[in-house]
């Protein structure tokens, strides 16, 4: 999931009246009356990041059905959440999941009609990541890299003297690492940061790095660890980092052409 340029965050279109005894389809052709069809993806390679910011919507009667567009067990999760802040922006998140695939399908399939599924771990399978550009720290930077990056990590960041500057530095490694585990589908337990190691200044952009005990360790928790993925960090809006790690199926092809580009797109 990598390059391209960012575009101006869109709002979850306005909710559609209150539902009728509904056709496959009609609810999300009225979801998206006003919006445009998704540009295709040109190849599987190519990656397109949809987000919204909550607090363009304060309408409690949208919220609702915005709502209903969830499965039992996501309104469940969403309800939760500690604080109305994070229960609507749950909502929302799910909602714009369900929204934008109906939008990929010309708005054939109901919003409310998809299912979702998780791994044996109990994770959806996806690497992308989003955090804050100045998120607070309780503790020295340095001291969260010791404890939980790898030397390599830890020397990298050290050698930066500004503290603003080695902040970022670290946000971006933190906001890699995450896309990385949760590419993985394991969950921090299962992939601890301080088992691999991302190279931010490598020739061929952003690359990851293994120890070789690693990989000959079948006991261990880390056993998924690879170094076939590929990376995209780009920031959004001024204020926060995203990350996408998806398979680098070039590295294990036989076509002999070498690592391909991954496109990445965001609005």
């Amino acid at each position: 999931m990598r390059h391209r340029l960012l575009r101006r965050a869109m709002p979850l279109p306005p909710p559609p009246p209150p539902p009728a005894p509904r056709t496959p389809g009609v609810a999300g052709g009225r979801l998206f009356s006003s919006l445009p069809p998704p540009p295709p993806l040109q190849s599987r390679r190519e990656v397109h990041v949809w987000y919204l910011l909550p607090d363009e919507l304060n309408d409690a009667s949208q919220l609702k059905m915005y709502m209903d567009l969830l499965s039992p067990s996501e309104r469940k999760t969403a309800l939760s959440m500690n604080g109305e802040k994070l229960q609507k922006g749950a909502v929302l998140s799910r909602a714009l999941v369900r929204t934008t695939l109906s939008r990929y399908t010309n708005c054939k399939v109901d919003p409310g009609s998809f299912e979702f599924k998780k791994n044996k771990f109990g994770k959806p399978e996806i690497g992308i990541d989003i955090e804050e550009k100045k998120r607070k720290t309780a503790k020295n930077i340095l001291s969260l890299a010791r404890r939980y990056f790898t030397p390599s990590e830890v020397d990298y960041l050290a050698k930066i003297p500004d503290p603003d500057a080695q902040q970022k530095e670290f946000i971006k490694l933190w906001t890699l690492k995450e896309a990385y585990v949760k590419a993985l589908g394991r969950g921090f337990s299962g992939a601890p940061f301080n088992k691999f190691s991302i190279e931010m200044a490598a020739k061929n952009g952003i690359r990851i790095s293994v120890p070789p005990k690693i990989f000959k360790d079948s006991d261990s928790t880390c056993d998924c660890l690879s170094e076939n993925w590929q990376f995209a960090l780009v920031e959004l809006n001024s204020s926060h980092y995203i990350a996408v790690c998806v398979e680098d199926e070039s590295r294990s092809s036989d076509s002999g052409n070498g690592r391909l580009p991954l496109g990445l797109k965001v609005w």
